[in-house]
C-alpha cells in the first residue's frame, strides 16, 4: 500500500492522480487532516484515513499496513520539524519499508529560512533508519502564476531577486516525480534528488514574457529585501511570513533556487513545463 500525506492539498492531489496512472486505486491511501473534505478521493475508490501532523494518535492508526509513504512537507512554517518528526516516528513504529520526503532545493547548504526545517527533517529521516529518498523540490511555476492577477492589475512583477536566476517547474512535474519514485522505490533508496525545471530565467524575464503574451506593458520592479518585506506586510501578509518570502527572493541572487542538473526531467522522462506554458494556462 502507498500512502500520501496532505492528500487534500494541491501537490497531494496531483501525486494521487499520477499514482492512479501506475497502480490501482485499492493500492493507494490518502492521508488527510479533514476526511470530510476528501469525498472526491473516496469516489475514486481510494481509502481515506485521518492523519493530523499535530495528533500523533491519528498517525499511528493511519499508517497501519502502509508499505510506502510520501511525506509531503507541512505548510505551517515554524511548526514543521516537530510535525514531520511525529510522522517519521509513526512510520518507524508501523514498519513502513520506504519513505519519500518533499524537501527543498539544496536544503543541506541553502541559507534560506525555509531550508532550516527541511534540513532537520532530512536528518530525522536518516536517524530513523527507514529506507528513504529525498525529493528536494525547487520552486513551482505556480508560485508565480498564482499571483498573475495582481501583476496585471499593477503592471509590474515586484521582487527582490534582481538578476538572480530561478529554475522552477510546474507542480505537476514534481508530483509525477514523486509517483515515479514511490512506484519503483527499490531503485531510489538512499537517493537525494535536486529537482528543478529545465528552464532558468530572471524575474525580469518573467515580466517580459507576461508582457509578450498579454500585449501589456509589464515591468520588473526590483526592491531591497527590507522594502519587499515591508510591501508584503502592507498588502496583508503576516510579518514573519513576509520576511520568509523576501528572504527566499533575495537569495535568488546567490543561486538558491537555480539548478541545471535536469534531474527532474530525467526522472519523469520528459521536459519540465516551461513558464511560458504555465503563464498561458493561467491567463
Amino acid at each position: 500500500m502507498i500512502a500520501v500525506t496532505g492528500a487534500n492539498g494541491q501537490l497531494g492531489q496531483l501525486v494521487i492522480a499520477e499514482l492512479l496512472k501506475r497502480v490501482s486505486a485499492d493500492q493507494v491511501i490518502a492521508l488527510v487532516r479533514s476526511p470530510e473534505k476528501a469525498e472526491a478521493l473516496k469516489a475514486q475508490g481510494i481509502q481515506v484515513r485521518k492523519a493530523d501532523y499535530n495528533q500523533a494518535d491519528t498517525l499511528a492508526t493511519a499508517l497501519q499496513g502502509v508499505d510506502k509513504l510520501l511525506l509531503i512537507s507541512g505548510s505551517e512554517v515554524g511548526q514543521r520539524a516537530p510535525q514531520h518528526q511525529a510522522v517519521i516516528d509513526a512510520a518507524k513504529e508501523a514498519k513502513v519499508s520506504f519513505l519519500a520526503y518533499t524537501s527543498l532545493l539544496k536544503a543541506d547548504t541553502s541559507k534560506m529560512i525555509l531550508a532550516q526545517e527541511h534540513k532537520v527533517t532530512e536528518q530525522a529521516i536518516k536517524d530513523s533508519g527507514i529506507p528513504a529518498a529525498v525529493l528536494r523540490n525547487g520552486w513551482y511555476n505556480e508560485n508565480y502564476t498564482g499571483n498573475l492577477a495582481a501583476v496585471l492589475e499593477h503592471k509590474a512583477v515586484v521582487g527582490a531577486g534582481g538578476e538572480g536566476k530561478i529554475a522552477p517547474a510546474a507542480r505537476l512535474d514534481y508530483a509525477e516525480a514523486a509517483a515515479v519514485v514511490l512506484t519503483d522505490s527499490q531503485a531510489h533508496i538512499g537517493k537525494v534528488y535536486e529537482l528543478a525545471g529545465d528552464q532558468a530565467f530572471t524575474q525580469a524575464d518573467y515580466a517580459a514574457e507576461i508582457a509578450k503574451q498579454t500585449g501589456q506593458a509589464i515591468v520588473y520592479q526590483g526592491l531591497s529585501e527590507a522594502d519587499y518585506t515591508a510591501m508584503l506586510v502592507e498588502i496583508g501578509l503576516p510579518e514573519g511570513f513576509a520576511a520568509v518570502l523576501a528572504d527566499s527572493d533575495a537569495l535568488m541572487l546567490e543561486g538558491a533556487l537555480f539548478n541545471d542538473s535536469h534531474t527532474l526531467s530525467q526522472l519523469i522522462g520528459r521536459p519540465t513545463t516551461m513558464i511560458q506554458d504555465s503563464i498561458k494556462a493561467a491567463l
